[in-house]
């Protein structure tokens, strides 16, 4: 077989070494466009598991490089005036020319031919080679004079970016971060060789554009920066090599392979060198490119189909966790004003790789420190993991930071709760969960989503809530909360495992909205509402609320999401009104701020109030996160004490980004931007993300629905895992007493057995980065 691998970075140069040592017949040369010694940048990174990794496929190429790389365990985080040390994370460094020079001299070694200089136009100067790998970097010639096979998408973030060096030596992976009269600059700073260092810096576009940095060339920025993290320098100079300010390109291709060509490495992905994976990813690229010609036993349309069907998802997981990451540096005024123990907190785990578990596991005195930073902030006097510190809304407080989510169980008679009802709220309530959301109650017949829907319209069904809220105040300290709102276009539909949001197609009710737009094409047409049919729907609302008044729930939500009536007014989607009610985003809050209003008006003013809001509608066009900090801010301003952040189903068209907690970006940005208590919901499946969460202040609530449908006794199993002993019925109390004692000893015998599978050191030690 002949292979052509276009480009001698690392992801082709690995690649070739893995095929020519397991097939030494075929005849591989790679086509570098640069001279042998010409190379950019400074560092590159990898994690002792990358390095393990390496270890095990070629371990000739693995000594040649851990002999080369300096070393160390730390993260060092300064910010304002203080220093966070975070150790375990494992990380290596080296120069890129020096990690060039030996996968050079392995490559030749094994008998592949290097060739450099050689501009290529495109893949017909290659048509003799079998397999045709396109290893040419962000700027790929081949991905481009393809694009319309290869559909890349390529976002370009707004961040500045340059990379410079400096003789600075580190001892740690190092994260300063400096404010200016310009704005904020952040430096991403690693040792690669003894008395040598990497400096990424970073600023977003109005700094850059205020220090004037567009106007120097690199050896004025250098020296200006030099300026700003003087102290971080200690005297020492920043080095230039092509130091140009750039913007970080994500790149995402969807498709990976054109007959015999392949696309590896930042050709066809890339991802932002915060999360230090970009290397790392092309040469992981390479490894599985490898294996699928083990696994296809070397036929080439076999084995390109199997690298893009078995490497795609991890590639996905990968950039997307560099996704989150990016956004975390692109908004760090968001969290300036944050404790320095939070802000290094949320640093620490802005890419979900590392949580409060992970940190308590690596840096058990990091993980102390950010127990009594929250503990502080909460006004306990204990230290705990957060989810189990108080809360304060108004005259309620919640004992822990635990929400059941409302769920709608379509379970209701003629909208009255039954039996079902009682038990299903009763059992969450003896769970531990601080707080229990009802599923949406509907404010009228005409207001269901569906005929199972309960409701706060009839003095039964008032009677029937006020029997479960009683029995949830008996359990012990769990409060309960009244979520009200009203179908809209989505309503008179089938019940959820008859047909989610399909039309009725008997028995169905008319329907009413902002404007006359059906849900699906065959969904009922709603009536555009008039006046009085907002008037109407008002006093609905008002006499739910004086019914969840009577009925004694703690709290009250209005419901203004998922594309449900209020939600409709709110996006631009499902409001096409001409009125004084449709148009700009004032209007379209007029008529949802009128309910708010006038609810508010009608519930005690100690008892607490929230809105759950759709932050983004996952559509163009739709709702942004911009839009959805001043709908918060505007409730907020009428007496919203909480909002409760959802996403999207305001229209079937929405492409929801779905993943691990997806939606508590959205409760942050609320939160950190406009400084009002959010609630978070999505996707969170485990105390150990509760606590991450909180201890980020990226929520002061979290609320879980499934895991809570799987297990009543959510809160309760967490806190016996953490060692915990939380109160509840008298009867049961053996059981609370087991559990704390098993769940403490299975929960030290797995963080016994993560600490074991903890990837080794590769450090040698006459190369550990040092002062």
């Amino acid at each position: 077989m002949r292979i052509s691998v276009l480009g001698g970075g690392p992801a082709g140069l690995y690649f070739a070494i893995l095929m020519k040592q397991a097939y030494p017949a075929t005849a591989i040369t790679v086509h570098e466009r640069n001279r042998e010694d010409d190379t950019f940048g400074f560092g590159v990174v990898f994690s002792d598991a990358t390095l393990e990794t390496f270890a095990r496929y070629d371990p000739e190429s693995y000594r040649a490089i851990t002999r080369a790389f300096a070393y160390w365990d730390d993260i060092e985080i300064r910010f304002k005036g203080t220093r966070h040390r975070i150790g375990g994370n494992g990380f290596c460094g080296c120069a890129r020319r020096t990690l060039l020079m030996l996968l050079h001299q392995r490559a030749r070694a094994l008998g592949v031919t290097l060739r450099f200089g050689e501009a290529f136009a495109g893949i017909e100067a290659f048509a003799d080679a079998d397999l045709i790998v396109a290893a040419d970097g962000i700027n790929s010639v081949v991905r481009e004079a393809h694009r319309d096979h290869f559909v890349p998408r390529i976002d370009l973030r707004p961040n500045r970016f340059a990379w410079m060096g400096s003789t600075r030596p580190l001892d740690a992976f190092t994260f300063s971060f400096r404010e200016t009269p310009h704005g904020i600059f952040i430096a991403h700073a690693y040792q690669y060789a003894l008395g040598h260092s990497t400096w990424v810096l970073e600023c977003d576009a109005e700094t850059f554009a205020r220090a004037g940095l567009n106007a120097m060339d690199e050896a004025a920025s250098a020296r200006f920066l030099e300026g700003v993290f003087a102290e971080d320098l200690a005297g020492h100079r920043l080095l230039t090599n092509r130091s140009l300010w750039r913007r970080f390109p994500m790149i995402r291709t969807a498709r990976w392979t054109m007959g015999n060509v392949v696309l590896l490495g930042d050709a066809k992905s890339t991802a932002h060198f915060s999360i230090g994976a970009g290397t790392k990813l092309a040469m992981e690229d390479a490894i599985a490119l490898f294996e699928s010609f083990r696994a296809q036993r070397g036929r080439v349309p076999e084995a390109l189909a199997h690298f893009e069907a078995t490497r795609r998802d991890e590639v996905e997981r990968t950039q997307h966790a560099a996704d989150v990451s990016l956004v975390w540096f692109e908004h760090v005024a968001r969290f300036w004003s944050m404790d320095p123990v939070q802000f290094a907190f949320g640093l620490m785990t802005r890419a979900k790789s590392i949580t409060y578990d992970n940190l308590r596991l690596r840096a058990p005195n990091f993980a102390d420190a950010a127990d009594r930073m929250f503990a502080r902030q909460a006004g306990a006097a204990q230290p705990l993991p957060p989810m189990f510190q108080p809360f304060a809304l108004r005259g309620m407080v919640l004992a822990n930071r635990v929400v059941v989510s409302p769920m709608c169980m379509y379970s209701a008679q003629d909208g009255i709760p039954t039996d079902f009802h009682l038990v299903h709220y009763g059992s969450r309530a003896q769970g531990g969960a601080a707080l229990l959301f009802t599923e949406m109650t509907c404010v009228a017949p005409e207001a269901r989503i569906t005929p199972g829907c309960a409701g706060m319209w009839t003095d039964a069904q008032e009677a029937a809530w006020t029997r479960i809220v009683d029995f949830v105040h008996a359990q012990g300290f769990a409060k309960i909360c009244l979520q009200l709102g009203h179908a809209g276009r989505k309503g008179a539909t089938k019940l959820m495992w008859e047909g989610i949001d399909r039309p009725l197609e008997h028995g169905a009710w008319t329907i009413e909205a902002p404007s006359a737009l059906p849900y699906y094409p065959d969904s009922q047409l709603p009536r555009a509402m008039t006046p009085d049919d907002m008037a109407r729907v008002l006093h609905d609302f008002v006499t739910a609320t004086e019914r969840g008044v009577h009925a004694g729930f703690d709290m009250l939500e209005l419901h203004c999401a998922h594309g449900y009536l209020l939600g409709s007014f709110l996006s631009p989607l499902t409001n096409h009104r001409e009125d004084e009610y449709g148009g700009s985003l004032g209007n379209r809050l007029r008529f949802p701020l009128r309910v708010f209003a006038a609810m508010r008006a009608a519930w005690p003013v100690e008892r607490p109030m929230s809105v759950r809001l759709s932050a983004t509608d996952w559509q163009a066009g739709g709702t942004t996160g911009e839009d959805a900090v001043a709908i918060a801010r505007a409730f907020a301003a009428l007496g919203c004490d909480l909002i409760d952040v959802s996403s999207g189903q305001t229209t079937p068209d929405a492409a929801p980004v779905y993943g691990r907690m997806f939606q508590t970006p959205f409760a942050d940005e609320i939160r950190n931007t406009a400084g009002l208590a959010t609630m978070c919901v999505g996707s969170i499946t485990t105390a150990d993300q509760v606590n991450t969460i909180l201890a980020a202040g990226r929520a002061d609530l979290v609320a879980l629905g499934r895991p809570h449908l799987a297990d009543p006794a959510f809160t309760l199993r967490a806190a016996a895992q953490y060692g915990i002993a939380l109160p509840g019925p008298v009867p049961y109390a053996p059981g609370r007493e087991q559990l704390l004692r098993t769940a403490s000893a299975a929960a030290a015998e797995i963080e016994e057995l993560r600490r074991k599978a903890r990837p080794k050191t590769h450090a040698v030690p006459t190369l550990r980065a040092a002062e």
